[in-house]
């Protein structure tokens, strides 16, 4: 995919850190370094996907840019312009203008609401139309999704987990964003449902011109949804590039152990490469230099006392290695 403008969101070395606590006065003597430095843009009309291993902070990146988790430090352009800077009115179309699908279509809606009440809640919140209008809108919503109208009078219980993600993905779309931040949208289903969820996304996308940040650890689910692939370690991105250069050739050490650890019946994807050692460090406590050293099969010396940092290549790629 082609980058023809500048980017709709840039993010700048985001930082976001969870201080420890302890001692009889509870100071902090540590902190984890959930997100440490992440750097990536995403365009419009375009599916970046973040996969990494969990823990890695790929949903904390994801509610620190919906402004559901405060960030420790870095910058997020949205537009153009610097989304620390909103208020009043620009912040409100800022929340208008980015929603989230969140993982559990069970937990995340309102058990006491009618599903008509579910989906009208972003047009309330911020009075777009009249009554008439926005149950008009909760209709169309419906059918948009593939739900029936003569559901929205349900409560969320009386569905599916496919069809109350079918209802998450209504009230994410009712105020017409630009984007949305897909969180795991669909490792809570069945296989068979995750198909009719994804192929609901990309029509979505085809018919509206929605950019997808879209966090994942299912590579399957990636591949068939992404444009480009941002990979996570430790709170840090360590290759970001196209899905077919990112599948076909996986240049990170640990991109490729992701990629080669993908079930698969082909016999070449298999055993190509393994983690020297299978212990995922802590965040509160990280290894020094390159962080995944610990566990890469081509860690020198300077992989043990000098980070990478994460540059562009000739090939358009973004990789954060000393050896490749």
């Amino acid at each position: 995919m082609a980058e023809t403008s500048a980017p709709l969101l840039a993010v700048s070395d985001l930082k976001v850190h969870f201080p420890i606590r302890g001692g009889v006065f509870s100071r902090v003597v540590g902190a984890v370094r959930a997100v440490d430095g992440v750097s990536f843009s995403l365009r419009r009309g375009e599916t970046l996907s973040l996969v990494g291993e969990s823990g890695c902070g790929k949903s904390t990146t994801g509610l620190a840019l919906m402004g559901l988790q405060k960030s420790t430090g870095g910058k997020v352009e949205f537009d153009g312009q610097t989304v620390s800077d909103f208020r009043g009115a620009a912040l409100k179309s800022y929340r208008k203008r980015v929603q989230i699908i969140f993982q559990d279509p069970f937990s995340s809606l309102n058990p006491r609401h009618r599903v008509r009440d579910i989906i009208r809640a972003p047009l309330d919140i911020h009075q777009v139309g009249t009554p008439s209008e926005r149950a008009a809108r909760v209709v169309e919503l419906m059918e948009r999704v593939g739900l029936r109208p003569d559901q929205a009078g349900n409560f969320a219980h009386q569905f599916s987990g496919g069809q109350r993600q079918r209802i998450g993905i209504a009230r994410a779309l009712a105020l017409n964003p630009d984007v949305i931040v897909c969180d795991e949208p669909v490792s809570a289903l069945d296989v068979s449902v995750q198909a009719q969820i994804l192929n609901l996304l990309s029509d979505l996308q085809r018919d509206l011109g929605i950019s997808f940040l879209f966090i994942s650890h299912d590579l399957g689910v990636v591949e068939y949804l992404s444009h480009r692939v941002a990979v996570m370690y430790l709170g840090k991105i360590v290759e970001i590039a196209d899905k077919a250069a990112i599948f076909a050739n996986p240049t990170h050490p640990y991109t490729e152990l992701l990629i080669r650890s993908a079930p698969s019946l082909d016999p070449r994807k298999r055993h190509q490469f393994k983690a020297s050692n299978d212990d995922i460090p802590s965040a509160t406590n990280k290894p020094s230099g390159c962080a995944f050293h610990t566990r890469c099969p081509l860690a020198s010396e300077v992989c043990r006392t000098t980070e990478p940092q994460l540059g562009m290549r000739d090939d358009g790629r973004m990789l954060a290695c000393h050896h490749r």
